[in-house]
């Protein structure tokens, strides 16, 4: 277990210093992920005026908008396009020959650019915060342990599925056109491009059903006090299953794609 500490943080600690390399792009990434938290505000605070829309106001609108922008950068990951074309080059058999195993490696990887990303993030946030400051007096947040423990777990939910998704391109030559399907049902059922509780109760009900309400819009919810903390229990539970299908998931899939898998890249 001391070794693999070291190990992990060993990887941990060098994709920090090169995610900080290309502090630049990573800006870009950032500033792009931001737009819609930018924008739905003003659209929701403006259908919504001095009323409100199935419970939300104009602040109770901005304020989840920015928390959700704030947990995403954290929670969301897309690492499968990374892995994808590392396994499609033959990059990956440099993974197989490494004295760690592959996945805490990809984990230790995908960590490593989660902090880069929420440290390059904070000072825009703070000028977002600023420019809305004036729209979110009054709100209140929950920062009790039910938060944390939905805020990593939410975490471990996306990129444990986006890993496990990636091993499909040791299934099959071409995986990309399956990660394009990924996205709308993700941005859809995550919450991320409007609150789950403004959707219909059939699409409500849907959203359980799979894996991307466990990743940020959980998370976002216990924060704005949306979820109680008692309320939150047994859905930090869903997250616990969806971790431990996609980890079995992800071992299945690197089992069975593994056998046929050859280096082929240049």
């Amino acid at each position: 277990m001391r070794l693999f500490l070291r190990q992990f943080r060993a990887v941990l600690a060098i994709y920090i210093q090169d995610g900080f390399a290309y502090r630049a792009s990573g800006f870009i990434w950032t500033l792009t992920d931001a737009m819609n938290a930018v924008v739905m505000p003003l659209v929701w605070a403006s259908a919504a005026g001095s009323g409100n829309i199935n419970g939300f106001t104009s602040r109770d609108f901005v304020q989840y908008y920015l928390c959700m922008l704030l947990i995403t950068g954290w929670v969301t990951s897309h690492f499968m396009w990374e892995v994808a074309n590392e396994i499609k080059d033959g990059q990956y058999s440099a993974y197989l020959v490494r004295p760690l195993d592959v996945f805490p490696f990809l984990l230790a990887r995908n960590l490593a650019w989660r902090c880069v990303r929420t440290i390059i993030f904070l000072p825009l946030f703070a000028v977002i915060l600023w420019a809305y400051s004036s729209m979110l007096a009054g709100a209140t947040y929950y920062f009790g342990w039910h938060f944390w423990v939905a805020l990593v777990f939410g975490h471990l939910v996306s990129v444990t599925f986006v890993l496990a998704l990636a091993n499909l391109a040791l299934v099959f030559q071409e995986a990309q056109a399956i990660f394009e399907l990924y996205y709308f049902p993700m941005l859809f059922l995550s919450g991320q491009l409007f609150p789950i509780s403004l959707l219909p109760d059939w699409a409500q009900r849907l959203s359980y059903a799979f894996p991307f309400y466990f990743t940020t819009a959980l998370p976002t919810e216990v924060l704005i006090g949306r979820v109680s903390p008692a309320e939150s229990l047994p859905l930090i539970g869903g997250q616990l299953i969806w971790i431990s299908v996609s980890v079995v998931a992800y071992r299945l899939l690197f089992r069975w794609g593994i056998r046929n898998y050859s280096a082929v890249g240049m």
